[in-house]
């Protein structure tokens, strides 16, 4: 279950969290070098649940693509995500692994990015392999 991860006042702030969440799922899906449309599908179902407001989702994905794009490190993502619950850092956790996982595996540059997630977002190692696991074998019913 997706939580409700902007509930703040200042909208502002929400959409830039939102694209900062965007941002780190469009970077894991470019990962491997290969974007496909299941992953677009995938960040996109996952942004309409996040977003309150829904009639901009496109939009939000083409600046978190554009920002991504522009940018040559992860920190700039996860700043504002390390400063959630546990539980809304899981949620986003799974729905990148979800990403990865979305062609069947991952490769050794998309579980160094996890790694890297999970010393940047305080989340343990253990919790990373579980949630993995699972989403695996949702891939795999």
């Amino acid at each position: 279950m997706i939580l409700k991860f902007f509930n703040k006042e200042d909208k502002s702030n929400n959409d830039s969290d939102l694209i900062n969440v965007a941002c780190l799922m469009i970077h894991a899906a470019k990962i491997d070098e290969n974007y496909t449309d299941k992953e677009k599908t995938i960040i996109k179902n996952t942004l309409t649940k996040l977003n309150d407001n829904n009639e901009n989702i496109d939009q939000l994905i083409l600046e978190a693509e554009k920002k991504e794009s522009d940018s040559n490190h992860i920190q700039d993502f996860t700043k504002n995500i390390k400063a959630m619950n546990k539980d809304n850092k899981i949620e986003i956790i799974k729905n990148i692994w979800s990403i990865i996982l979305s062609d069947g595996n991952s490769d050794i540059f998309e579980e160094n990015l996890m790694r890297r997630l999970a010393g940047l977002l305080y989340v343990d190692s253990k919790t990373m392999g579980d949630i993995k696991l699972s989403i695996q074998n949702k891939f795999k019913q």
